[in-house]
């Protein structure tokens, strides 16, 4: 339900009497005034909404026309308004509103609409079915646009998530939605293959130019394997200079060990760092997926690190 709120009822009704707001002093009884009750959820940006559930008309707190951007208007209908909705926000409020109103329930709802000037914002909706005599007759509740508050909470997902160095996935992620992912139901499907990377002479840049050379490498290291591997499932850093690919089980699959090189040789390309040309090496090692539905993430990181390390001592012998 959606409409401007005119009349919110009389003040003086008994139905607003609380034994709280006795003044025992007096004997005198202090009732809500509706209409400032209204103003403070205004101010708050919180607005109330009615829908009548046999014409689907609504009525609308004056916040609401702010939070959907529409004109300031008494006669809404709700088929004005699901428009603004996104497709998937749009199909989820319909299936649990029809549930609500089969059980004469209510719902609560995260949902995106895109204003009529085509800003997206996110609103939060809490609703309640009333009946009379016994048959759903309005749906009532809250809408709050949670825009920046929706902001906030995926900047601290993208920060917990993040390796601040890099700008891929930490190695919490990679943990939880690989490693520790369950075997029959796994978070990345379909995945063809790993593919762990190592940078070669890390520690003699670190050495030699300090700590801001080295970061500058891997900084490099990792954007340079985001756009080797573009479709990848998953680039994260697991270690100080340890990166995973994870690929998924596609046509690029058959030819893995020749992107894999192809991938060295543009992570081998010199890095400028102040004034320096920066030269660091790569090896990786490769397990292909078992079941592209259905594998041991652990089996395959321990095959990957076994390859890694045999190509390390390989190339160190050479």
């Amino acid at each position: 339900m959606d409409g401007y709120i005119h009349d919110f009822g009389p003040t003086d009704h008994e139905d607003w009497d609380d034994p709280d707001l006795v003044d025992t002093a007096s004997g005198r009884i202090d009732r809500p005034n509706p209409s400032r009750l209204l103003r403070s959820l205004d101010r708050a940006g919180i607005g109330v909404f009615e829908c009548d559930l046999r014409t689907e008309s609504l009525i609308w707190t004056r916040s609401l026309y702010d939070i959907f951007g529409v004109p300031l208007k008494g006669d809404v209908h709700r088929s004005e308004i699901i428009k603004l909705y996104d497709p998937e926000s749009r199909d989820t409020l319909e299936r649990v509103r029809s549930r609500a109103i089969e059980r004469s329930g209510g719902f609560a709802l995260d949902a995106r609409i895109t204003r009529p000037g085509g800003e997206d914002r996110w609103i939060q909706i809490t609703a309640q079915v009333e009946c009379v005599a016994g048959r759903p007759a309005r749906l009532t509740g809250t809408k709050q646009d949670i825009t920046r508050q929706r902001a906030e909470r995926e900047r601290l997902r993208v920060s917990a998530e993040t390796d601040c160095l890099t700008g891929l996935a930490n190695r919490q992620v990679f943990q939880s939605q690989f490693l520790d992912a369950s075997r029959s139901n796994p978070v990345l499907r379909p995945l063809g293959a790993l593919v762990l990377f190592d940078v070669d002479g890390f520690k003699a840049i670190n050495d030699r130019y300090g700590h801001l050379a080295g970061d500058a490498c891997l900084a490099q290291f990792g954007k340079r394997l985001s756009q080797a591997f573009f479709d990848a499932l998953m680039v994260a850093r697991v270690g100080g200079d340890e990166f995973a690919v994870l690929l998924p089980s596609n046509r690029h699959l058959p030819r893995i060990a020749r992107r894999a090189k192809e991938a060295i040789n543009l992570l081998k390309t010199p890095i400028v760092w102040n004034g320096h040309l920066l030269e660091v090496g790569a090896s990786y090692g490769i397990a292909i997926a078992e079941n592209a539905m259905a594998y041991d993430a652990e089996a395959m990181f321990l095959r990957a690190d076994r390859a890694l390390y045999a190509a390390k001592r390989t190339a160190s012998r050479a």
